[in-house]
């Protein structure tokens, strides 16, 4: 068994969910199990509209959620037929009943706007697009069922970023016939469920750890991750204009780098794959002849840097003892600025450590909880790039190379938190795309083609654009019209 995991990008429209559905097809011999994101931007907009809501803005809500009804109706009845799709509008019509009765006492009754309802409304998003995915895959030729994934996903009480209970999880997965009935069977990604039946998130990316989770339950073979790019790339294209993809990295490897801002994968996704040792493969779900990049244990090519991430708009503070006194990274939680800012330790140099907030926090550096004499020095506007790979913290000569590669950028280059699979390097937000492409040309000048190959990444300008359904053209007026009279009863 394999478990397919497919983005918000990759289902965001019925062509592409067609073509999801082709690639399901094609894999159908290795009994493949589906989790899906909602589509296209319809979690942010969920959130948004129970925002907008809870502030009473009625017209606005109804407005939202005519637009979000018609976006997957519209979608459904182009990649869906015959009976599979009466069921699903008899379901999607269900699911906006049940969606405008919660917005609407938020909107009108003055509901207060708790995490748990904020976990309800933004679970619709993958409730209905594994739905759709389940339908489109049965009008396909696929035999197919759809799994509601709170049936198996079990965690905490902690809403919007819910922690996964494993072993209770993996236990329900193992024991449910779906999974084994000879269907593919497709559930929502990001969404679970308390003990007690309450609807939880797993928080932004949580439909990558939904997978991992998965694939441990099952002892699944192999977890795809189905994005809009080729795998990992050993720099970010929005950033830096040359880019290979990477062949195969280690678990480590691909954990620095998603910790460091390579947006391709979700930080804590591979953990439960590591667990097991079970591969995780990133392949693009719009070139699915792409063999993508493996992850899995040990890596080739120890002490090469094989990716550069990078993290914007940050505020860094360099914090420096007396002497030679080492700071505790652990007392920098308390540097804050009461609004929930989260410090982040990023690295090391010498005697002084290294903090960095997003652009806008404005934690207060003479709040530093440690004893003595500290020197505290803010560098606003900068960025962070990491250089990733396997020991690259101690291969002889590279950090020298670092520097040299950046004499004419006033950087530092740190040591990382904790880590020895990557080097910190600190530069001003203004030069980030300069610096991106020095330490790129200096590490990548000439790639092993053994483990790097060409790449041709293209940039998806509705990742920027919030609004990513204005694209569509109007259609299925009819149908609309009766289901917002059905819905507004």
């Amino acid at each position: 068994m394999i478990v397919m995991k497919f983005g918000g990008s990759s289902v965001e429209s019925a062509s592409a969910i067609r073509r999801v559905a082709a690639i399901i097809k094609d894999h159908r011999s290795r009994n493949p199990v589906v989790v899906v994101s909602a589509m296209g931007k319809t979690t942010s907009r969920l959130l948004e509209l129970a925002e907008e809501a809870a502030r009473g803005h009625v017209y606005f809500v109804s407005k939202q959620l005519a637009e979000l009804q018609d976006y997957h109706f519209d979608e459904a009845a182009e990649c869906v037929s015959g009976e599979p799709l009466e069921r699903l509008e008899s379901s999607l019509k269900r699911h906006f009943r049940d969606l405008h009765t919660l917005v609407s006492s938020l909107a009108e009754d003055g509901r207060e706007l708790t995490p748990a309802i904020s976990d309800e409304i933004a679970a619709y998003g993958e409730r209905m697009s594994s739905e759709i995915m389940a339908a489109a895959l049965e009008s396909a030729g696929v035999s197919a069922v759809h799994v509601d994934a709170r049936r198996v996903i079990l965690t905490d009480d902690r809403h919007t970023q819910a922690t996964p209970l494993y072993w209770e999880t993996y236990a329900r997965l193992r024991r449910l016939p779906e999974l084994y009935s000879g269907r593919v069977a497709v559930m929502g990604g990001f969404i679970g469920s308390t003990e007690r039946g309450a609807t939880t998130t797993l928080g932004r990316g949580g439909s990558d750890l939904s997978a991992s989770l998965v694939g441990a339950g099952i002892s699944a073979e192999e977890i795809q991750i189905w994005t809009d790019v080729d795998g990992m790339l050993t720099s970010d294209p929005r950033i830096c204009g040359e880019f290979y993809r990477l062949r195969s990295i280690s678990y480590e490897e691909a954990t620095e780098m998603a910790r460091a801002g390579a947006k391709v994968l979700h930080p804590d996704s591979v953990m439960p794959a590591i667990r097991q040792h079970i591969p995780i493969v990133i392949r693009n779900s719009r070139n699915p002849g792409n063999e993508g990049t493996r992850i899995g244990p040990g890596a080739a090519g120890s002490g090469l840097v094989k990716s550069i991430a990078c993290r914007e708009n940050r505020m860094v503070l360099e914090i420096r003892a007396e002497g030679t006194r080492a700071l505790e990274p652990e007392a920098l939680a308390q540097l804050s600025d009461g609004q929930g800012t989260s410090p982040e330790w990023i690295g090391r140099q010498g005697n002084a450590v290294f903090v960095a907030v997003r652009g806008s926090a404005k934690p207060d550096p003479a709040r530093t909880p440690f004893e003595g004499c500290v020197e505290a020095r803010i560098h606003p506007c900068s960025a962070i790039l990491t250089l990733a790979g396997d020991r690259v913290a101690n291969a002889p000569g590279l950090c020298a190379r670092v520097r040299n590669a950046m004499k004419q950028i006033p950087a530092m280059v740190l040591s990382a938190p904790q880590s020895e699979h990557a080097i910190v390097v600190v530069v001003p937000q203004d030069q980030l795309r300069e610096s991106a492409a020095l330490l790129h040309r200096e590490f990548f000048a000439r790639p092993d083609p053994s483990l790097f190959a060409p790449c041709r990444a293209e940039i998806d300008d509705r990742k920027e654009n919030p609004q990513a359904m204005d694209h569509r053209a109007p259609a299925y007026a009819s149908r609309k019209l009766r289901l917002v009279m059905e819905l507004g009863r």
